[in-house]
């Protein structure tokens, strides 16, 4: 097992399996208009920094780090293809985004998830490395199918 993370374009030819695994995990359980991810257009954008975890040069995760209003930042598209899930990629992945979010000078990095039971490994992880929840932020208003979740960095 080789694995490397690194900042690329969310446009890589090669990522496509990443993002259609991941719309449709997000489709599989919660209502289209509690869906909060990006597409990957949206993502190559300059205030996004998104990251790929590849093993053996294979893309097996990936997550971003969106800029908002000045010093603070949000966690977007974490996902971690289920093959390759239990190994501590999605703990390596949100640890290199809280890093790069303290390097660049934030000092709120917050994220929104789902309620849905599919989401629980994903909120125990956020909170284990510091995340509490907190009222909807940004342009995000209050939704039964999603919780938000903050870290002051």
């Amino acid at each position: 097992m080789t694995l490397t993370i690194a900042a690329e374009s969310p446009l890589g030819p090669d990522l496509d399996q990443l993002f259609q695994r991941h719309t449709a995990e997000m489709h599989a359980d919660t209502p289209p208009e509690s869906i909060h991810m990006l597409p990957k257009e949206a993502l190559a954008d300059p205030a996004i920094r998104f990251l790929v975890i590849r093993d053996a040069g294979r893309p097996v995760a990936m997550g971003a780090v969106k800029a908002l209003e000045p010093g603070s930042g949000e966690v977007k598209s974490m996902h971690v293809l289920t093959e390759h899930r239990g190994r501590g990629l999605s703990r390596m992945l949100l640890r290199r985004i809280i890093e790069d979010a303290r390097a660049s000078g934030l000092q709120r990095l917050s994220l929104e998830t789902g309620v849905q039971p599919g989401f629980l490994a994903a909120r125990g992880l956020y909170a284990r490395e510091g995340f509490t929840e907190c009222p909807p932020f940004g342009s995000y208003r209050a939704d039964p199918n999603s919780v938000f979740m903050t870290l002051l960095l």
